[in-house]
């Protein structure tokens, strides 16, 4: 038997406590406790399905409602101030001076809700100049990340160096993904799966991270991973950490903010052009029988002609000319004229 969610036990005992309150409102009333009861049940069902309407709401959505809600209905006081002034010279106007004010201060309210939900951080911040939310910046709004970056392990440690916010949003959605992988009786998805949660683990005992695990809830439970994380990232105003190229690709068409890893380390790589010093530990024989092959720190490799004596040493040498394979960048070098005398 599938268990109740906490929304829905929560939604029981709400509906629970609403006939209770009806029950003991009605209480002496010509013994209509049960009439009672049965109106306030009915008040907290009718409560019940318009929050089940609002699911989709999001808190930042509901924030800005009710400041507009207020402002509406401040303006429409207003209103009737000046009306209730001009209806003193009108004592005849009984009903509009009953019903006026109450459509206004309705239309107003509906009004203000309207455009703050339509409205964009920068206009909130004309309206409230001194007061600045955290994640106005880019660069401290939280970071949803996708199961390949956590399977990737590189994330925490840059976390760690302070070029990126300690806020990691981690949906539930790519937690399950990574607990299917780790099930998985193929070996290299399990393998996969086991470190990607190892990796989650570690990120939850670092005290310089903040690691959430976002509920996600829809009714489209068929889409795909991707199209959830874009989704999500858009509802948080979050910036969608990846090393996934086509994932942050469709995200940036759809306005989502993405920080590639892949794209990271491409940039920091050591930016060396022919004619450079350089010094490198030789590691091991090249393809052919006089070169020497060492590698600088993002992996890259640099070929050393002739430096097959010179091996497991660090030596001096000049650039030579770069190529730029499948495998990725290949640079050929030249012993140093110091290095060779």
């Amino acid at each position: 038997m599938k268990l109740l969610t906490t929304p829905k036990i929560l939604c029981a005992v709400f509906i629970l406590l609403t006939a209770a309150i009806g029950g003991m409102s009605a209480i002496g009333f010509a013994s209509n406790e049960w009439m009672g009861a049965l109106g306030g049940g009915l008040v907290g069902c009718f409560i019940a399905l318009v929050d089940a309407g609002l699911k989709n709401l999001s808190f930042r959505q509901f924030s800005n409602a009710t400041v507009g809600l207020l402002v509406g209905l401040f303006c429409g006081m207003l209103i009737n101030y000046v009306l209730k002034e001009l209806f003193k010279l009108a004592p005849q106007a009984v009903v509009a001076t009953a019903v006026i004010p109450i459509a206004i201060q309705v239309a107003f309210g509906y009004w203000g809700m309207a455009l703050a939900i339509r409205a964009n951080r920068q206009e909130f911040s004309f309206l409230i100049p001194y007061v600045r939310f955290r994640q106005d910046s880019a660069q401290d709004s939280p970071l949803l990340v996708d199961s390949n970056i956590i399977i990737d392990g590189r994330i925490a440690r840059l976390c760690e160096t302070g070029f990126l916010s300690g806020a990691l949003v981690v949906p539930r959605f790519v937690l399950d993904e990574l607990h299917i992988l780790a099930d998985s009786s193929n070996g290299i998805k399990q393998e996969r799966g086991k470190r990607g949660l190892e990796y989650l683990r570690e990120m939850q005992e670092t005290p310089s991270l903040e690691v959430t695990i976002q509920e996600y809830y829809h009714h489209h439970n068929e889409e795909l991973t991707d199209t959830k994380l874009i989704e999500l990232a858009k509802r948080l105003g979050a910036r969608l950490l990846t090393n996934d190229r086509n994932l942050g690709r469709v995200a940036l068409l759809q306005g989502v903010t993405v920080l590639n890893l892949n794209e990271l380390a491409k940039a920091m790589r050591p930016n060396v052009v022919a004619g450079d010093p350089l010094s490198i530990k030789l590691v091991r024989e090249g393809k052919e029988d006089h070169q020497g092959v060492g590698y600088l720190e993002d992996g890259t490799m640099i070929v050393v002609n002739p430096a097959i004596e010179y091996l497991g040493e660090t030596v001096d040498v000049v650039i030579g000319s770069p190529l730029q394979t499948s495998a990725g960048r290949l640079i050929f070098a030249e012993l140093a004229e110091s290095q060779a005398s």
